[in-house]
């Protein structure tokens, strides 16, 4: 049994549930490959920014990636160091508040660099984002390389100067990705960008290097690097992946609140909602991991003789939305209203892109220490639900 098994009863339902040893070994495994490749990894707020768990990354890490105003404040206000930003359109409006909690400004465009670089004047180190059209992200939804993308500057449309207080180039274009895509994408930034390199200081890999995963080859990462470092020594390497640091680190606890059955296909709903709390779930789409159950294929099973279909369950969200439900699980006994599901991998990205629809509570979201203890972040109510609204 799992400590969060053996400490259930203090978890309430629904609720996120970041265990401190998973995000720990996380931690740890970044600070190593970030000292032994001399690099800085920063967290990417785009994927995970609970806030009351940032006293335990700056143990291991020192900075902070933000996309907009709020994000840019998080860094300052509450991690306690200015964000590297990049926004695909910076406004007047928000721009010196940004600038004012930002230690890089990296531009989409050099239309926005001509526009707010003046403002900057040796307040934050300045970069572009630039787009090596090259990527092998087959979701067109998480691909900024795709043709028409409207993430950076192509090479062609850079000057062969740069204008001087260009410090660095941004590059994102992994998701989730392994470091032999790493290898192969850096061949290709190399091929149309490296003859701009000599003009810089920095450059940033962006996020979607998903090397906490466990088949992820580290090493492979590390000697690439390395060996970047050898070719450009003058460059500061910044990685920034998001889903790294909080891969695997808890589940999303749920409770079964009624079982249905139509046409055969018997469906438990839940006290959540796949549309309101697990977003990408239907965006990618991916089957989540249910733990002590075994996804299938529906129809595989129909025409099995022993499928044992008493077991096989949808397991369908609380909201009204007539496809806020997931795929087919089979169990080791039938479920019964009131019991537990957890579903594995549910704090990066389901946190930060939650919605309210439809007025569907949302999950607490606490932590489950080392040494049995839960400590409740936050317990949401309808005054949060109301107050988003006018």
């Amino acid at each position: 049994m799992t400590l969060l098994e053996k400490n259930i009863e203090k978890i309430p339902s629904p609720c996120y549930v970041m265990e401190e040893s998973l995000l720990r070994r996380n931690l740890t495994l970044i600070r190593s490959v970030a000292q032994r490749a001399d690099v800085e990894i920063i967290l990417a707020f785009k994927a995970f920014a609970l806030w009351k768990s940032f006293p335990f990354f700056r143990e291991y890490i020192s900075h902070t990636t933000a996309s907009s105003l709020f994000e840019a404040r998080l860094a300052k206000e509450e991690f306690g160091s200015k964000a590297h930003t990049y926004s695909p359109a910076y406004t007047e409006e928000e721009f010196d508040e940004i600038l004012d909690c930002s230690s890089h400004i990296t531009f989409n465009s050099m239309s926005q660099y001509m526009r707010f670089a003046p403002k900057v004047q040796g307040k934050a180190s300045i970069g572009i984002r630039v787009n090596p059209e090259y990527s092998e992200i087959e979701t067109e939804l998480y691909n900024p390389c795709a043709p028409g993308s409207r993430f950076g500057v192509l090479a062609k449309d850079l000057p062969e100067q740069l204008p001087t207080d260009i410090q660095g180039f941004h590059i994102h274009c992994h998701c989730e990705s392994g470091s032999d895509v790493f290898a192969r994408t850096l061949e290709h930034i190399e091929e149309k960008f490296s003859k701009w390199f000599p003009q810089l200081q920095w450059i940033n890999f962006g996020g979607g290097h998903l090397m906490t995963r466990k088949d992820y080859d580290v090493e492979l990462l590390i000697k690439t690097l390395q060996d970047f470092h050898t070719r450009y020594p003058h460059l500061r390497i910044i990685l920034e992946p998001g889903s790294a640091f909080a891969w695997q680190t808890g589940p999303l606890v749920t409770k079964v609140v009624d079982i249905v059955e139509n046409a055969g296909i018997k469906t438990a709903i839940i006290n959540a909602s796949f549309t309101c709390h697990m977003p990408d779930c239907l965006e990618m789409p991916y089957q989540p991991a249910i733990r002590h159950a075994e996804m299938v294929d529906f129809n595989c099973q129909l025409s099995t003789v022993n499928c044992q279909l008493s077991t096989v369950y949808r397991i369908g969200g609380n909201s009204c939305l007539s496809g806020d439900f997931m795929g087919y699980w089979r169990f080791d006994h039938e479920l019964q209203i009131g019991e537990t599901l957890i579903f594995e991998d549910m704090i990066h990205y389901t946190t930060v892109k939650t919605t309210m629809f439809n007025g569907i509570g949302h999950p607490s979201i606490g932590m489950l220490h080392e040494d049995g203890t839960f400590e409740l972040f936050r317990r949401y109510t309808y005054e949060d639900y109301r107050d988003r609204m006018c």
